[in-house]
């Protein structure tokens, strides 16, 4: 694997050594006072991929649209109990979040996922894009020793498509409930129910088109994230979220927020219209995810006929 990073910045590579140190910092404590087999748990490599391993990332905090590509990074653990984001890592996301909001010591986003070596191993075994791509154009920020990931099997055609349509019939199913109960709910002018059901109708399509495109989608619930790798998955998924304005981005990260504070918190406000708008754009969204899941399906069905 790749460990060059002159293709970025001193400045971003910088970053990326303070985001690493912060990672190892939190897991240590986190983990400090394990026992048993536990204590032997570690992290194995931290990977960046994404954009900025890749090439062709944007860095325009400053202009009109605002828009900043993220640090994606996988870090790879050794056990599959380490991968438990609130034991192990909620603190980490919290601690890369302040450094960015208050102190600024960071100033790119960071999204970072975590699974074990044989989760990765397996993925790659199965044919999840996902983890190909990762396996190809990552770049390893750490390794814990220079052992390489698994050779990837790509699925046959055969394969891909029964697990696309498999997915996308699933989910998509799924989010147009969702859709269903928030119209119900903003009818009876239950807004809070209202809120987290269009939060729900929003995660379930973009792990519908995760699923479909990359057979893989990671097991979080923070639209930030699930829509940073929706659009880098398919780009027309873009269209579907306006943000120019500071007023279209806070609805969003209200609807974020949903998953949380429209559950548990009484403080949580969202009005009619701006649940009438956020179904809007869901609904737009769903609009796309079903062009590009088709569209995929398709390609495997056309690649499927023609062995």
């Amino acid at each position: 694997m790749k460990t060059d990073l002159d293709n970025l910045p001193p400045a971003k590579q910088r970053e990326l050594e303070r985001v690493v140190q912060i990672l190892f910092e939190e897991f240590g404590d986190a983990n400090g006072q394990a026992t048993g087999n536990r204590r032997l748990g570690r992290i194995l490599k931290v990977i960046l991929y994404g954009s900025y391993a890749r090439g062709g990332w944007v860095d325009e905090p400053h202009t009109a649209k605002g828009y900043q590509s993220d640090f994606d990074l996988l870090v790879i653990v050794n056990q599959k109990e380490l991968t438990d984001r609130v034991a192990y890592w909620e603190r980490a996301e919290e601690r890369l979040n302040r450094e960015r909001a208050i102190t600024q010591t960071l100033k790119t986003p960071v999204n970072f996922i975590v699974h074990s070596l044989q989760e990765v191993n397996d993925g790659l075994a199965h044919g999840r894009y996902f983890f190909m791509d990762v396996a190809r154009d990552g770049i390893a920020l750490y390794q814990a020793d220079e052992s390489e990931l698994h050779k990837p099997k790509p699925k046959a055609s055969g394969q891909a498509l029964a697990l696309a349509e498999e997915y996308f019939e699933e989910w998509f199913s799924l989010a147009v409930a969702s859709q269903k109960g928030a119209l119900f709910y903003i009818s009876q002018n239950e807004h809070r129910h209202a809120a987290f059901s269009l939060h729900q109708a929003t995660e379930q399509l973009y792990h519908c088109v995760l699923l479909v495109l990359t057979f893989y989608t990671p097991h979080v619930h923070n639209l930030n994230f699930l829509r940073t790798q929706a659009e880098r998955a398919s780009p027309r998924l873009f269209d579907a979220w306006p943000r120019d304005t500071q007023k279209e981005r806070a609805r969003f990260e209200k609807l974020k927020d949903a998953y949380v504070k429209a559950r548990y918190s009484k403080h949580y406000k969202i009005s009619e219209e701006e649940l009438t708008w956020l179904s809007k754009q869901i609904e737009a969204l769903g609009q796309l995810v079903h062009m590009v899941c088709t569209a995929r399906i398709e390609e495997l069905r056309a690649s499927t006929s023609s062995e």
